[in-house]
C-alpha cells in the first residue's frame, strides 16, 4: 500500500501527522477513543457511532481482518477511522479481505500511524472535540462548528422488517439497532419485528407485541423530541414490557421526566464496570456513549437506579416502578465481549411471560 500522508485537525488547531487509508475523502466529526482491545469490526459496523471518528487505544488493528459474521450493521456509519499501526497481512480461517480494502468500499477515510495514546490523553483532558481528516495540515474554523444532525434519523430502517417465527413477538424500535440485540433476542424464542424510529405509539401498540425493545442508537438523546413523544404516550397507556439499551435508556428515562447530560470524553471499551446497587455485584460491560441519565434527575416515585458506573458513579440503569420495564446504559449483548450481562434478555423474556399470563 503506498503511504500518502493524512493530517487529523482537532477544533483547537492541534494536528496529528501520519497516513492515508481506507477512501481518500476529507470529513469532518467528533472525535472519540474507544479502549476495546478486541472487535474493531462491531465497531466500526455499530451505528451508534454516525458523525463520529472513532479512535482505536489498542495500537494493532485489523489483524485479523473484515469478517462480515460479526458486523453489527450492513455498513459503516462513523465518518472516520484512527489507528496507530495497521495491519496489511492479516490472518483468520473466516478473513474475507483487509481493512483498508473495506473502508475504501465503504467510503469511510482512515489514518494511521497517529500517536493515538497523545490523542487519547487529549481528549480525556480537553473532553471530546470536532476533528478533520484532511491532506493538507490546513486549519477551518467550521471544524469547531460542526454539529450532528439527524443522527437516528439516518440510521433507522425505513419500513418495518418482520421478524421470524418464535414464542414472543418482540416491537424493536430502531433507534441504530445492533444485530446482535435481534440475535440474543432470537436464540431465545423470540420474533423481532424492526420498526422504524418515527413509528407512531398507535402502531406499537395495534401490533400487540408481548415486549417492546429500544435500541441503541447515535446522537445527543434529547433531540429525539418525536421518539420521547411516542414512548411517553407507550408509557403511560400501555403495560407492555420495555426494555431499554443504550439510547433507548436515555429516550426512556427522558420520556418519565428526567433529564440527559455530556459526558466530558464518553464511556467507549469493553471494560466498563457496573454495579448492581441491588446485588451488590459488579459486572465488566461493553459501553458505547457520550451522554448518560443525570441521576439527580431521577424520581425515586417512578424509577430507581439498579446499576451505576464504578469508574465516575454515573447512572447505569433503571428499574421502573411501571411494571414490567426496565432499561441499562451498557451494552448486555456487547460483541465481541464480555457477556457478563447477557442474563438481562433472560429477564425481558420472563417479564414478557408474566404480562402475557397476566393479559390472561
Amino acid at each position: 500500500m503506498a503511504e500518502k500522508k493524512a493530517y487529523l485537525i482537532l477544533e483547537d488547531g492541534q494536528c496529528f501527522e501520519g497516513y492515508a487509508f481506507g477512501a481518500e475523502k476529507e470529513v469532518t466529526g467528533e472525535v472519540v477513543f474507544t479502549t476495546a482491545m478486541t472487535g474493531y469490526l462491531e465497531t466500526l459496523t455499530d451505528k451508534s457511532y454516525y458523525g463520529q471518528i472513532i479512535t482505536q487505544t489498542f495500537p494493532l488493528i485489523g489483524n485479523y481482518g473484515v469478517i462480515p459474521e460479526d458486523f453489527e450493521g450492513k455498513s459503516i456509519r462513523a465518518f472516520g477511522y484512527i489507528v496507530n499501526d495497521l495491519c496489511t497481512a492479516p490472518s483468520n480461517f473466516r478473513c474475507q479481505g483487509t481493512l483498508d480494502k473495506f473502508l475504501r468500499e465503504q467510503g469511510v477515510p482512515g489514518i494511521f500511524g497517529i500517536d493515538t495514546r497523545k490523542l487519547t490523553l487529549i481528549l480525556r483532558s480537553r473532553g471530546t472535540m470536532n476533528g478533520r481528516i484532511a491532506y493538507a495540515p490546513e486549519y477551518s474554523p467550521d471544524i469547531a462548528a460542526y454539529k450532528i444532525k439527524d443522527a437516528v434519523k439516518n440510521v433507522s430502517v425505513a419500513s418495518p422488517v418482520s421478524g421470524r417465527g418464535g414464542n414472543f413477538k418482540v416491537a424493536m424500535l430502531d433507534y441504530g439497532y445492533k444485530e446482535n440485540i435481534r440475535r440474543e433476542l432470537e436464540q431465545r424464542g423470540c420474533s423481532v419485528t424492526i420498526f422504524p424510529y418515527n413509528t407512531s405509539a398507535k402502531e406499537i401498540a395495534d401490533f400487540s407485541p408481548d415486549g417492546i425493545m429500544l435500541s441503541n442508537g447515535p446522537g445527543n438523546p434529547a433531540d429525539n423530541t418525536e421518539s420521547i413523544a411516542t414512548l411517553r404516550e407507550l408509557f403511560k397507556s400501555t403495560e407492555i414490557p420495555m426494555f431499554g439499551i443504550c439510547l433507548g435508556h436515555q429516550l426512556l428515562a427522558l420520556a418519565a421526566g428526567f433529564s440527559t447530560e455530556k459526558l466530558k470524553f464518553g464511556h467507549r471499551g469493553s471494560n466498563q464496570p457496573a454495579k448492581d446497587v441491588v446485588t451488590g455485584r459488579t459486572y465488566i460491560t461493553t459501553q458505547n456513549h457520550g451522554y448518560v441519565v443525570t441521576s439527580e434527575s431521577v424520581d425515586p416515585e417512578i424509577a430507581q437506579t439498579r446499576f451505576v458506573n464504578m469508574n465516575d458513579g454515573t447512572n447505569e440503569g433503571l428499574q421502573y416502578k411501571r411494571k414490567w420495564t426496565f432499561s441499562v446504559q451498557f451494552h448486555p449483548e456487547g460483541c465481541g465481549g464480555p457477556r457478563d450481562t447477557a442474563f438481562l434478555f433472560d429477564e425481558f423474556v420472563k417479564l414478557m411471560g408474566e404480562y402475557r399470563r397476566a393479559k390472561g
